[in-house]
């Protein structure tokens, strides 16, 4: 006979199921009565083929939703094959809950001090009693979203189905006060947008989060600006005057006015090396202002730094713009009409072939843009590939684009952040971008994806290669042997598993993704291309130029 008595995994269980709508994880000794209370009252639980896909696969669930997320694993194995996209969600400040088992009381030969690992990677641990099993989950989740961090919720092995000792419920914590943008700063900082002749307003995650966007177009619409978006923040300001993304996917024309700009506002943008372009991104800037909530600037090409919450500064602002005099003469959006007509994003058209004979990517990130539902969320793994389809597709909301593995330079979660994208937006169609490398890492997670998603496509830059490393170092001298890698029919591969599609040789050949499209895009499509190793992105030239050069960090990879 089973005890009708909560368990503790039960408490948790109760929790989560108020918390989120989806759990992600596989099930182990450590987590299985966890699972199986999920699961018996009929939460939402997708199963991943590996630990680290689980923490993608919620990763990417708050990135395309906002929602509250959370990861299961087991004890030992299963968490320490969570660690890197646990590290990849904390340095992207991901606020999920990675529910795992622990070692009992009484520890055994196989068991680690878990604490100790999370704590090296910055993840905190917060360890359940039978006593505080639920107060303890609520907390996780609090602590999560109010430090826009994981947390990890440890049950220890001994506990996972011990009786759960009655506990008063957690006091909701205040939320975290926002910082008080001083007046001074606000006046400053209008003062150097009035006085501007090519102001630039840049838009960030932290904008998008904070609901500042409508504010910020109204200040840009009042002084004349330019517009422009961090990658993560892709159609933030739905402007006839955005340049796109400012960094190392702006189209060229784009950069050429992004280079003009004399004061640039940067509002909840991380402003890395990446996005500033080693540096070069602004070289006519007068004043760089960034607006965020860390306490310190992130780059050394900030003048003026101001801590506050994006929504809060921008609405005093504005009031403050609003009763000062515009500045006199035409603005930059007068001189530069062709921003609003798109002129500026006219490019030459490139052969669908480059020199050695394979495909060239850009034609053919040009024609996804044309054929894929208006209606997609776009997921990218990590690699040299990454420079295409930000550069040429659009998104219908920043939510719509999701880099998984670039804030910790890693590559092979996209399998599974494709999962979680689409069990946030399951209206879309979600268009996994990956590279074969990546793609080979996380191939067991090309089954969940075809398992679970109900409109896939899955587009595999094929270069044959770790392309970045081919880029970054073969092209100074060293030997490429373990660089480069056996072909591999992806499409192939896809088909095996239930996906339909095809390696493609041509562009004609996308008019077989083109009717899979019309024909309502059900189900998962694979898409191989066979690229060229002699097209090299624009970012990853920016960064081999000598000025750029870091000689101990891997631009777009690190293993």
């Amino acid at each position: 006979m089973f005890s009708t008595q909560q368990t503790v995994s039960d408490a948790i269980a109760d929790v989560v199921a108020q918390q989120c709508d989806v759990v992600f994880g596989l099930m182990g000794n450590g987590n299985a009565h966890l699972v199986s209370s999920l699961t018996t009252r009929g939460t939402n639980f997708i199963s991943s083929r590996h630990e680290s896909g689980a923490v993608a696969m919620a990763d990417a669930y708050y990135r395309a939703s906002g929602k509250a997320t959370v990861a299961t694993a087991t004890y030992g194995a299963g968490f320490t094959n969570t660690l890197t996209a646990l590290t990849e969600a904390r340095m992207a400040r991901i606020p999920l809950v990675l529910i795992v088992g622990d070692a009992p009381s009484v520890r055994r030969p196989i068991d680690i001090d878990q604490e100790m690992v999370a704590h090296g990677l910055g993840v905190e641990t917060l360890t359940v009693t039978a006593a505080s099993a639920r107060v303890t989950t609520e907390r996780a989740f609090e602590f999560a979203r109010h430090n826009s961090t994981p947390v990890v919720l440890a049950i220890p092995y001994d506990l996972a189905a011990a009786e759960a000792e009655p506990s008063v419920s957690l006091v909701p914590q205040p939320d975290v006060g926002r910082n008080d943008p001083n007046n001074k700063d606000i006046e400053h900082v209008a003062l150097l947008l009035r006085g501007a002749e090519r102001p630039l307003i840049l838009g960030g995650r932290g904008a998008w989060e904070s609901g500042a966007a409508e504010v910020l177009r109204e200040i840009g619409d009042d002084i004349g600006a330019l517009f422009a978006t961090s990658v993560m923040a892709r159609n933030l300001f739905n402007s006839p005057w955005d340049l796109g993304i400012a960094g190392g996917f702006s189209r060229k024309g784009a950069l050429a006015l992004l280079r003009q700009s004399d004061v640039v506002l940067a509002v909840g943008a991380s402003l890395n090396d990446f996005q500033m372009r080693y540096g070069t991104l602004f070289p006519s800037v007068q004043s760089l202002v960034q607006v965020d909530t860390q306490a310190q600037r992130t780059h050394p090409c900030v003048t003026d730094h101001v801590q506050a919450d994006a929504y809060d500064f921008s609405s005093k602002l504005l009031r403050v713009l609003q009763a000062s005099p515009p500045r006199p003469g035409r603005s930059w959006r007068d001189r530069e009409a062709s921003v609003a007509t798109k002129e500026i994003f006219n490019e030459t058209p490139v052969p669908e072939i480059a020199e050695d004979g394979r495909l060239d990517p850009r034609p053919f990130a040009q024609a996804l843009e044309r054929i894929l539902p208006v209606n997609r969320t776009i997921v990218q793994d990590g690699g040299h590939f990454l420079g295409w389809m930000p550069m040429y597709a659009t998104v219908p909301d920043p939510r719509s684009l999701i880099l998984s593995g670039t804030a910790y330079q890693v590559i092979g979660l996209g399998f599974p952040s494709a999962v979680g994208a689409a069990a946030a937006r399951p209206e879309h169609t979600t268009v996994l971008i990956s590279g074969d490398g990546g793609g080979l890492m996380a191939l067991p997670d090309l089954e969940t994806m075809i398992r679970t998603v109900k409109s896939g496509v899955v587009v595999v830059f094929n270069d044959a290669a770790y392309g970045a490393e081919i880029h970054q170092y073969a092209s100074r001298g060293l030997d490429d042997t373990a660089m480069l890698i056996d072909e591999i029919d992806f499409a192939a591969v896809g088909r095996a598993l239930g996906a339909q599609g095809i390696k493609a040789t041509s562009l004609a050949d996308l008019d077989v993704l083109q009717e899979w499209v019309s024909a309502g895009a059900k189900g998962v499509f694979v898409l191989d291309i066979p690229i060229s190793r002699a097209v090299v992105a624009d970012y990853m030239l920016e960064s081999l130029r000598p000025r750029a050069r870091k000689a101990t960090t891997s631009v777009t990879e690190s293993r």
